[in-house]
Order: structure tokens, then sequence, then C-alpha cells
């Protein structure tokens, strides 16, 4: 059995080696909480061992972002600094590698105006276009990690105290991203290679809609001919990374107006330090019509109202229910984690998911039906409840999954 220290090592390995790829001259940004500073030392030092030319280092608080928040001039909220927009889209341009480590508090902007929030929301991301369009193409290395904290712990453990609750978080996260292992670089290789064969089923049959049922659910999403199932796969790459670590989906693109019918989300959804729940949203040719939530509902109203693309899907993501985060039986409050427990949707921008999708037009991309928006948030519709069928281009209907299970 490996140590502390070695699964921690493991862990700042897998960030470098698995996550981004570090390659020979490259930048290297890491994005953390403060409170993560001896890991990022860890993590820095693998990335120069990899070759990386210079790691550039964001800090963030949770305390201070709160603080932000509550007492800011409302115009600071409209606004993005040039100077950082500057440094960011430039290191984009170059191909820096960016590794993000989230240490989610679910309650951190509990009692923040939504208003803001979306605001800030919609100048970042107008601001951050080349960084954000780098990486939602793939050509901008990017992964993003989770490092306990207690909030955190209290949140998914709330009977333990604060320190027994970090070190059991702890070694759930080694153990959901394989770092617990001997050889954990070689154990994801070999597991994106079982993803692969479930996306190469799905991209010979090439279904053009996908039906779900469940509880409160009664949803239809088509396709373009040309769209492509994916795994967060080291190999689909110039340069192989995994944007999430871990990750057990399957994702692609929607007709943006082609969905129809009613989803209800299974799980919480933590955006910016908000929780949301009980979500139900109703979509007529592919726009969202109608949506509540029984906790949270302000937050929701702000995310699909920040513009006109965040009205409308982005990405439609299959994670069967025994992946191992789904067994774990918790709940994360944390999108990265629990998105890869359960089946799930995301409102606004999408990731060009085709098979030409280097080579294709921006209009083309868009003319199939591509959304785009500032904002991509996820939200989990996946239970032991959930069926799955395809139709295909002749009419027939295959099942997918059933009861949260591949059909095999």
């Amino acid at each position: 059995m490996l140590s502390f220290e070695e699964k921690l090592e493991n862990y700042a390995d897998l960030a470098v080696r698995v996550g981004v790829n570090v390659q020979e001259g490259q930048d290297v940004v890491i994005q953390a909480p403060i409170h993560a500073v001896e890991f990022v030392r860890l993590v820095a030092k693998k990335a120069y061992q990899a070759g990386a030319k210079r790691v550039h280092f964001r800090w963030s608080d949770d305390e201070l972002v709160r603080t932000h928040y509550l007492l800011a001039p409302e115009e600071t909220f409209s606004e993005f600094p040039e100077w950082d927009a500057l440094t960011l889209n430039t290191l984009a341009e170059r191909k820096a590698a960016f590794i993000h480590f989230n240490s989610p508090n679910p309650e951190m902007l509990e009692g923040v105006d939504p208003k803001r929030l979306s605001a800030n929301s919609q100048a970042s991301g107008k601001a951050l276009e080349t960084l954000v369009q780098g990486q939602m193409s793939h050509k901008v290395p990017w992964t993003i990690l989770s490092i306990p904290s207690e909030k955190w712990a209290e949140k998914v453990f709330p009977d333990l105290d604060p320190k027994e609750g970090v070190e059991k978080l702890w070694e759930v996260v080694f153990k959901m991203t394989r770092a617990d292992l001997e050889n954990p670089v070689k154990a994801w290789e070999d597991h994106f290679n079982t993803l692969n064969q479930n996306s190469r089923r799905l991209n010979t049959i090439k279904y053009k809609k996908l039906h779900y049922k469940a509880p409160g659910t009664d949803l239809s999403i088509g396709f373009h001919p040309k769209h492509v199932w994916v795994p967060n796969d080291l190999e689909q790459r110039e340069v192989s990374f995994a944007p999430n670590i871990p990750t057990e989906e399957l994702f692609t693109l929607p007709d943006k107006m082609s969905v129809n019918g009613t989803v209800a989300s299974t799980m919480p959804l933590n955006y910016n330090g908000t929780l949301i729940e009980g979500i139900s949203v109703t979509f007529k040719d592919g726009r969202i019509v109608d949506y509540s939530a029984t906790k949270g509902y302000e937050m929701l109203k702000s995310i699909i109202e920040t513009d006109e693309g965040s009205h409308y899907l982005g990405e439609v993501a299959l994670v069967a229910q025994d992946s191992p985060i789904a067994q774990s039986g918790l709940i994360f409050y944390n999108t990265l984690y629990d998105e890869n427990a359960s089946c799930h949707l995301a409102i606004g921008r999408a990731y060009p998911t085709f098979e030409d999708a280097d080579t294709a037009s921006k209009e083309e991309l868009e003319s199939r039906g591509m959304n785009n928006s500032v904002v991509h948030v996820d939200f989990m519709i996946g239970s032991n409840e959930l069926n799955i069928d395809g139709e295909t281009e002749d009419g027939t209907i295959e099942p997918i999954l059933r009861n949260g299970l591949w059909v095999k």
C-alpha cells in the first residue's frame, strides 16, 4: 500500500503528465487556492522536471473572493482588468498549459447578488475569448483537479470532525483519480481505452436522436450527422492531455435547435459557491422556455439569462451508474466529481466535437447547431432510473442505457 506522500507525488505527476502533458519549453499556469501552496510547490517541481520553461502562479482565497463580491462597486463586475486579460490571452496564444486546482466551498457565495456573478461571467468571458476559444477547441492544453479543504470536507462528510474529514476526502480523491495505484499513468491509459470502446460504438451507429426517460424527465435531443462522441481522451489532440481528472464521461454537442421536452436534475449543482437544487428545465425547438429550482432559483435564472446562447444546450454527456464515483455513493457538491457520477447536460457554449472540427469554418460549425455563449454550466440528470434510447436515421429505436447502465 502506498503512503500518503507517495499518493500525493502520484497526484502531482498526474496533473503534469496526464492532465496537461507538459512539453519541453512550454509555459505552465497553475491556478490554485492559497491553502494548497505546499502541494503546488510539488506540482511546480514536476512541471520543471518535465521541461517547463516557466511556471506562473495565480492564487485564490475564498474569503477575499466573497469580500470582493459583497463590497466592490457595482461597475466592477461589468469590467475585466485589461492587464490580466492580456496576460492570459497571450499565454493561451503561446499554447501554455493551464492547470487549475479547485477546492470547492459549496456555500462560499451564499447571499451574494446573482446579478453580480452573472455580470462578472459575461465580462470575463468576453475579455478572455482567446483563452476560452483555445481551450474549448482543445488547442490550448488545460486540466482541472480538486484539492480537499475543510469547507469541502464538511459538506461531503458532515458527521466527521474537520481534520478527519479532510483526511478521508484526500483518500477518496486519490482513489477516484487512480493516484493510489503503483502506476497511475498506465491506469489512465487503460481507462481511456475502455471509454473509447463505447465511443466507437456510438460513432459507428450515428444516432440522429437520443430519448431520455426518468422521473421528471421526458426529453429528446437531436444531433448533426457529423457529430462525434469523445472521452476526455489522451489521444484526441495534437499534444495529448486530459481536461478533467477524474473523468468517466463520453460527450458530444447537440444540434441546439433540436432539443424538446423536460429534464430534471438528480444532484445539487454548486455554481460559483451557490447551491442550486431541484432543477427542472423545459425546451422547445432547442430553446429553454421554462425552468424552476427548489433552491437557488435566482442563480439558475442568472445562468440562463446570461446571453442568448445560455438559453440552449452546448453539451450532452453519458456516464454509467457503475462508474467508481457513482459507486462511492457520495455527493461531492463539486461538478468535477458529480458530473462523472452522472449523465449530464451543459447549458451554454459547446465544444466543437465534429469529425472535421479542425478544418470547418466557424460559420459552418454554427450552421450545424453548435451553440455559443460566455457560459458553460453542467447539471446532473443521471440516476439508476434513467433510460436512454437511440434513434437511427431510419427511425429504429435501440436501447443505450437501462437503469443508468450501458446496454451490452
